[in-house]
Order: structure tokens, then C-alpha cells, then sequence
């Protein structure tokens, strides 16, 4: 059986994915009929290169991918699993891969998942004790063997190898620069924590699908799979869509305009959605993508009508396609100016509002003083070597509680921290990494090595405030350092830190910040 690795190795082929998505409650359930087809055909169709199966899609409680994932590899079929961070701890994941791996399941969907929805009783609690580069990390260090060791063994402990193939979602298909280049910079760590492809968000806009392949092949990532995602609406979904119910995913208004028209065909739009969706593997193709990855199907035979318009069109009728599939939003960001010959971003150039932006370094109103205030502060007191750093680190190793500090100090620190971010104790502290904004207090999901893919138009998913990450990119564009938002080592924080000194922490080298394992990223010249 050819792997997946292996056939996004083989530069000739252009792949096809399909996505299945679990249901609630057990295989014998009668509202599982629908799934149960769907995989079954799935699992004797020859077309589709992979089968991805979902992990609890939409923050909703479903079925686990592995039990529709069993007979697909009992058919010699390559299956992605998804596995996101939402509803498990680190030690849940990290088991959850040990019991794939036993199975001989090696492809995953590395997600930091979206918020949890209702479970039994109401709402569940999310966990996200890491997120998608901290599980990224995690495969890394179980693919060169993990070494278990404890501190007091005398003979180290590592654990055999294994074998994960895996990849990531990224997406450019925002609003706003500050939720984009956030976005593309966090793609580039999750190259580095061990992502072997991608597969980008949903959108309609072949203009942004351009720009995400070119930023990457720019940024020297253009080895690395690209598969991008073709979603067959129809107007029931284009409407939610349009709300932003689904995290990281909107229409425009003229895009829900055509599909409202063509609902009130009578065949329900159904034939023009199905061009749509072809018309986008042909982008996806011209483009120089890896594959097209189909969502939003349910049968093999909306597939077989997918790829059966898209063979019947001629090699360059694409470029015409990317002209129809615009819709982008007013005022929508761009990194590179538009093509007049293609319609489509222009290598060469960078649009020139973000020229101009990244020339002018403008104002904004998340440069406050407090800001500044914690940046000096910080700096007077944790550069090593320099300022108060060799009295600080002196105290807190003389203290009788080295992991408090002397006396009063725990108080100080928290008192202080509470007042100007909130501050929920951690012990492993992430304000110098996110423009002194704190993930704990400030962040529905704690992220802390980047942005979920999740906001709405620079809001968070869950509740009604400005994304932190895209605050700290206004407050490092402003100084010219945006290129550095996420430039520091991969954040697993340690839990048992909680409750201790972050000021002791970070000068007697416990917490993250200490550890000199950073990611080296390819930044050009």
C-alpha cells in the first residue's frame, strides 16, 4: 500500500481527500445509517487518495474517528485522523497516540480545535492544556523515541520510535492584516515543531489561495504539501457560513447572495455547486497545490461528479475560474498586489497598503503604558546577566522556598500581575512572549505559541473581544518587530509550576523561557 507521505512525495500526482464526519452515539444507531454508507462506499472507492476523519467537529460530542478509521485500514486504505487539543490534557493525547500508533494509524490532523459546544448536562469544559504546536512538538519527540528518564535513574529510558505522518490546518482566509500574518507566522513554527503538510481553511477567494502557496514557497516552505480545501455549499450551509457560526470560516455577502439565487433553482443549486466545487479543484490545481481535499459530501457520487466536471475542463481554463471564485470581502487584507493580467497576487509586489503600513509603522491604540512600563520592567529585570537579573536569581536561590522566592515576593508579583493583566498564577509565565498579554486571563483557549484559527473579523471565537494575538502584532508592527511575534521556544507549560513565583521560575531556569531548545525558523533576508 502506498503511504500518504509517500504520494505527496511523488511530485507528479495531484491527490484527492474526502472528509467523513462522525456522528453522535454508537454504530448501531439509526442516525448513524448515513455515515455508515458514506464510509463504507468511501472505503471501496478508488478515487480519493486518503480518507480524513473528523474529532469531534464543532466542539460536539461524537463518535471517536478511530472506530470509522478501523475498516478503512482493514481495506488497505490511507486514513488522516484528526486529533485536536480541546477535550484532552497532554497526558489523554499522548495516549490517544500510543493507541494509534498501535493500530498502524500514522496520518493526523494536528488541530488546536475548536471551542467546546453542549455536552451531557450543558457545556463542557475545554481543556487545551496544549495546542496544535505543543502536540506537534509532542509527535516530534515520539517519532526520534521519547526518552522517559527520570530524574534520579541512573540508565536512561526511551521508548522505541514512531512512525506519525503529520500534518496541520493553516489559513489566510481572514479579514484584517493582524489576524492573517499571525496566522502564517504560526504556520511557519509548525513547520519547525514537525507539520509535514497542510491543509488551509475553508474559502472562496482563489486570489488568498494564491497568496498562501506563494508566502510559503517565499519563506523557503514550498517542500511542504500543500492540500487545499474545496467545501461543496449549498445554501443552508452558505447561510451559516455567512453567520461565522462555524470558527474560522465566512463568506461574503455577494457569495451568499449567488447561493441564496441558485437555491431557488429547481434542482436546489445542487448541479452549480457541484461546478463550484470542481471549478476550485481546478484552481487548486493551477495553482500548484499538492491535492483537493472535499468536504461537504456525502456520497461517492457527488465526488465522482466533482471530478468528473473538473476532467472535462480544458489544462488553463482555471485561470479563468480564478477570476470567478473572488469573493473577497471590503476592505479584506492582502499581502501582495493583485495581478491585473491574472486577478491574481503578484509575487513581485506587496499590496501597497501593506506597504505603506509596514513603511509608516502607524499609531495604535494597543501601545498603551502599561505596555511600555512591562517592557522596561521586564527588561531591567530578566536579562540574563544584565540589570537585576544576578541579584534576583541570588535571592530566589538563597530563599528557604526557592520556588516562592524570599519572603513577600510571590505576594508582590501576583498583587501587581493581577492588576494590570489578571493574572492567573501560572508559574510559567507568557506575557514577554505575547506583548505582555496574558493567554490565561485574556484567551479562551490559553493559546500561547500563536493564534487559533478561530476569530471572527480579529474577535474571538467565544466571546466578544479582540484576539490577543492580533493586539500583540499591532504592538510589535509598531516597533518593526512583527516578524518576532512568535520567535521563542515552543510554550508547553509545566502545570505543576502553578501557584509558585514566575519571577523565581524564570531566574532559576524552571519555566519555559529558560529552556534553549527554540525553533529555528527560516526567516529570509
Amino acid at each position: 500500500m502506498t503511504t500518504l507521505a509517500e504520494k505527496l512525495s511523488d511530485l507528479q500526482g495531484f491527490l484527492i481527500g474526502a472528509e467523513l464526519v462522525t456522528t453522535r452515539g454508537t454504530l448501531v444507531e439509526p442516525r448513524a445509517a448515513r455515515t455508515i454508507g458514506f464510509a463504507r462506499e468511501l472505503a471501496g472507492y478508488p478515487r480519493t487518495d486518503w480518507v480524513s476523519i473528523t474529532d469531534n467537529a464543532g466542539g460536539n460530542p461524537m463518535l471517536a474517528p478511530l472506530a470509522l478509521g478501523r475498516p478503512f485500514r482493514e481495506a488497505q486504505r490511507e486514513v488522516v485522523i484528526h486529533l485536536s487539543c480541546k477535550d484532552l490534557n497532554r497526558n489523554a493525547l499522548e495516549s490517544t497516540a500510543w493507541q494509534l500508533a498501535s493500530e498502524g494509524f500514522h496520518n493526523l490532523l494536528v488541530l488546536s480545535g475548536d471551542a467546546s459546544g453542549d455536552g451531557v448536562g450543558g457545556g463542557a469544559k475545554q481543556v487545551f492544556d496544549i495546542d496544535s504546536v505543543g502536540l506537534l512538538t509532542l509527535l516530534a519527540r515520539m517519532n526520534a523515541g521519547l526518552d522517559i528518564t527520570k530524574t534520579a535513574a541512573k540508565q536512561p529510558v526511551q521508548l522505541a520510535p514512531t512512525d506519525f505522518f503529520p500534518g496541520a490546518a493553516v489559513t489566510n482566509f481572514k479579514l484584517h492584516e493582524n489576524e492573517v500574518v499571525p496566522q502564517l507566522l504560526k504556520a511557519e513554527r509548525k513547520i519547525a515543531a514537525g507539520a509535514r503538510f497542510f491543509i488551509n481553511q475553508i474559502g472562496y477567494d482563489a486570489r488568498k489561495s494564491h497568496e498562501l502557496i506563494t508566502w510559503l514557497q517565499q519563506r523557503g516552505h514550498g517542500g511542504v504539501p500543500l492540500i487545499g480545501n474545496v467545501y461543496v455549499l449549498s445554501p443552508g450551509v452558505a447561510r451559516v457560513f455567512r453567520t461565522q457560526r462555524i470558527p474560522g470560516v465566512c463568506v461574503s455577502e455577494e457569495l451568499a447572495a449567488v447561493c441564496e439565487r441558485q437555491g431557488a433553482s429547481p434542482d436546489k443549486g445542487r448541479a452549480f455547486f457541484l461546478e463550484l466545487a470542481a471549478k476550485q479543484v481546478a484552481i487548486y490545481r493551477g495553482l500548484g497545490y499538492r491535492g483537493a481535499y472535499l468536504g461537504g459530501v456525502h456520497t461517492v457520487a457527488d465526488i465522482d461528479r466533482v471530478l468528473e466536471i473538473e476532467r472535462g475542463f480544458a489544462s488553463d481554463d482555471w485561470t479563468q475560474f480564478a477570476r470567478e471564485i473572488s469573493y473577497s470581502r471590503p476592505g479584506e487584507f492582502f499581502l501582495f498586489a493583485k495581478d491585473p493580467a491574472t486577478g491574481l497576487a503578484d509575487p513581485a509586489r506587496l499590496h501597497p497598503d501593506y506597504e505603506a503600513s509596514r513603511r509608516t509603522r502607524p499609531a495604535t491604540p494597543n501601545v498603551t503604558f502599561s505596555y511600555r512600563f512591562s517592557k522596561f520592567t521586564h527588561d531591567l529585570m530578566f536579562t540574563p546577566g544584565k540589570g537585576l537579573w544576578n541579584l534576583g536569581e541570588k535571592i530566589c536561590r538563597g530563599a528557604k522556598d526557592p520556588m516562592q522566592g524570599p519572603p513577600g515576593m510571590h505576594a508582590i508579583e501576583h498583587l501587581g500581575k493581577s492588576l494590570m493583566f489578571g493574572c492567573k498564577d501560572c508559574g510559567d509565565c507568557s506575557l514577554p512572549d505575547i506583548a505582555f498579554l496574558c493567554p490565561e486571563s485574556s484567551c479562551a483557549k490559553n493559546q500561547r505559541n500563536g493564534p487559533c484559527g478561530g476569530t471572527r473579523d480579529g474577535k474571538c471565537e467565544v466571546a466578544d473581544f479582540e484576539c490577543i494575538w492580533a493586539r500583540a502584532y499591532d504592538r510589535l508592527k509598531h516597533e518593526g518587530r512583527e516578524e518576532q511575534l512568535l520567535a521563542h521556544a515552543p510554550v508547553i507549560q509545566n502545570q505543576n509550576l502553578r501557584g509558585t513565583s514566575s519571577w523565581a521560575n524564570t531566574w532559576l531556569g524552571r519555566d519555559h523561557l529558560a529552556k534553549k531548545t527554540s525553533l529555528q525558523l527560516h526567516v529570509p533576508n
